[in-house]
Formats: C-alpha cells, structure tokens, sequence
C-alpha cells in the first residue's frame, strides 16, 4: 500500500515548514513510520525541528526521519547529459562558460527535479507516511502543471523527434556546425518525462496523497490561496483541508491587535465562504516563536486536537473544470441547496455564488477571461456552470438557473 502522502504550501512566510514540522512530529508518535521531505529551495525544516539535515535521510526522532533535498544533487542525477550539451552548444557559440553554465538548467527546474524524491520514497516503501514541506504556491502550481505538459510531449513528440535527430543529426553538422543532441540526451529526457508522468499518477490518486493550503487571515494571502485552490482543482489535486495558521486570540480584544483582529475575523468569514466544504483547521498566535519539539507539538494540539493527521480530511474536489472546443462547464459542490436558493455572478475574474443568503467566491482561471457564461443547472447536488468563448456563437443559450 502507498504512503499516506501530505503535501504543504502557501504563500512565503505563512508558516508551511512549522505546519508541515508539527504533523510529521503528530504522524510520529501515533506510531507511523514517518518522513518529513523539504523540497523549498529556502529550506527552514532543518532550524523547525532543530536538528541538521541536508540531502540524505536522517533519523530526527523515534519512528521520525527528515531530509532537506539537495538540488544540485538531483540536477546531477536527473540532467547531466543535456546540461553538458547545453553548455558545449553556448560555448561554441561564444558564451561566456560561466554564463553557460548557468543558463544549461531552465528556472524551476532544481525544484522540479527535487520533488521527484517523493516518487522514489514512495516506490521503496520504507514510510508509512511522508510530509513534504513545498516550494511557494507560485512554484508549487508550475511544477504541479509540469507533468501534463510532459505528458503530451512524451506522446507527440519524442517519437518524431528521435526520427528527426537520427535523420538530420549527420547532415547539420556537416554543413551548418551544429551539435544536436545525442541518444543520451534523448534517452535523459525521456526517463526525465516518464519520472514526471509517474508523479503525476501518484500525487492524483486521492486515496492517499492530498495538499493542504496554509495561508494565514491577511487579505492577500488569503486571495492568492483562492486562486490556488481554483488551479489545484483544475490540475485534478485534491486539497482535503486548509489551515489558517496565526489567528490573533480573543485576549488582544481592546489592545493595540484589537483592529488587526477585528479584520482578521473578516477574512476568516471568507476563509470560510470560499473553501467550503473542505475543512478549516485553525491554529493562534503563540506567544513564542514556533521552533522546536516541545513548540511544534503545541501547534499540532492546536490543529488536530482530536483527529488523525492522516485521515483524509474530504475527499471530493470542490469544482471542476473541463474544456473542450471554445466551452467550458464547472462542477461546483452544493450539497442540499434547492434551486430557489442558489444565485450567480460573474465579475471579472471571480464567479460569485450565493446560497441562501451565503456566497461563495471563486477564482476562475486565466484560460476563462475571454469566455462569458452561458447557462447553469443544479442537479444531484452539484451546480454546473457552462462558459463559452465571446466570439463562440451557440444555437441557443439556456436560461441562468
């Protein structure tokens, strides 16, 4: 059976690496054999659990190991021979050799090749669970959508290009100079996109692996979550809880955090609103920094205090999108809302659906700007709401509910 797999991110500075830190810690010690994996360029898991790690795995507490990836090592691993034959290429062409050096490896890629490690943990079997602590949201949801991208490429284009390479390789040296790449680089970048695609298999199976979005009650932060939320429904990743993480307590009302707690409340009801029905775990302001067994195991008190960590907390996607020929429908979620109580609002990027009296905002992606809504029905408990392009003419649109 597979690891039960958690994955952790959200904006820079909301507190991943603790969260991530402080389930591993819970994982541990109701007996999993757990492993906590960073795979966040910035690691800070090492300074979390106050002890060093670095790109092996390391034993941090009983039935507890952590790692910190080492990029470099997994370039190595993973993009050798077209890094050697980038830098050749650029060097002939008089790039500086440190210029070229840099330039061999495209950005995001030591992150991409980072997070690789969790399909290897999860193939050896060694771990019941494994917690990684990701990258920023920004980098997270481009690796995420890598894998696709690489799926259609192994599909469509390396056949074609082996042929192309075998037959034009010979000639374009002799006559314009040019080091194409040879069989081992094909070779790495088909293993590299065959890795991708197995990953990519393993994160969508929701039977075991889910993200968790931690953001904290800031009105930027929680925006960017929305959106990230939306995206992650969109790749199909299952996102069975968020966690709002620095929750100033009742105690600050009337002090000088008494405004800054009256507008956290505001997007806490907006937390709310817009995650439904995935759960909202809650976690205050400590009155100390959050470093340290006896500080994380306070932090997982406070967002587990009777659950398991590794339960699958919900197990739908809240909406989903498909696309097809100029339209587009999203599944929405109503569970026991009737027709009468269901309202819908497109404003800008945003779909406002309000239920009875409630509304719910959700970020829509930026392939849907130049699509309008065209009709919505509610059955079976879900809601879906049709789009098609402006400039899409269509026999008849249907009524809006």
């Amino acid at each position: 059976m597979p690891p039960r797999t958690i994955l952790y991110t959200g904006k820079g500075g909301v507190g991943k690496t603790s969260v991530a830190a402080c389930t591993a810690r819970r994982l541990a010690a109701d007996g999993l054999r757990t492993l906590v994996l960073s795979t966040d360029p910035a690691h800070s898991l090492s300074e979390s659990l106050q002890t060093d790690l670095d790109g092996t795995v390391r034993e941090v507490a009983p039935r507890l190991w952590g790692q910190e990836v080492n990029a470099q090592q997994e370039l190595e691993r993973h993009w050798s021979a077209s890094a050697h034959w980038i830098s050749d290429l650029l060097a002939q062409r008089g790039v500086d050799p440190i210029a070229a050096a840099e330039l061999t490896v495209p950005p995001g890629m030591d992150e991409l090749f980072s997070l690789l490690q969790l399909t290897r943990h999860s193939e050896v079997g060694e771990f019941d669970a494994i917690v990684v602590d990701c990258a920023p949201t920004s980098e997270t949801l481009r690796l995420l959508s890598f894998p696709e991208l690489a799926r259609w490429w192994l599909d469509r284009v390396v056949p074609r290009e082996r042929q192309l390479m075998a037959t034009a390789r010979p000639l374009l040296r002799t006559l314009l100079d040019i080091g194409l790449p040879d069989e081992a680089v094909m070779a790495e970048v088909e293993r590299l996109v065959r890795n991708l695609i197995a990953m990519r298999e393993m994160l969508a199976d929701h039977r075991y692996v889910t993200i968790r979005l931690v953001m904290t009650p800031d009105r930027m932060v929680v925006g960017e979550a929305m959106r990230t939320f939306t995206y992650l429904n969109l790749y199909g990743y299952l996102t069975d809880a968020v966690i709002v993480n620095r929750i100033f307590p009742d105690a600050v009302a009337g002090t000088y955090f008494g405004p800054w707690r009256e507008l956290q409340q505001q997007q806490l009801e907006l937390v709310g609103e817009a995650f439904a029905p995935v759960p909202v775990l809650r976690a205050p302001f400590f009155d100390a920094e959050v470093i340290g067994p006896a500080m994380l195991d306070r932090l997982a008190a406070e967002l587990f205090p009777s659950g398991d960590p590794a339960a699958v907390l919900h197990d739908r996607l809240a909406h989903e999108l498909t696309m097809s020929d100029g339209e587009a429908t999203l599944r929405i979620d109503l569970p026991f809302a009737g027709r009468e109580d269901v309202g819908l609002e497109k404003i800008g990027a945003e779909l406002i659906v309000r239920v009875d009296g409630r509304k719910r905002m959700i970020a829509l992606p930026p392939s849907l700007a130049g699509f309008r809504t065209t009709g919505a029905k509610l059955a079976d408990g879900s809601l879906r709401v049709s789009f098609a392009r402006a400039d899409k003419r269509l026999p008849a649109e249907e009524p809006a509910l």
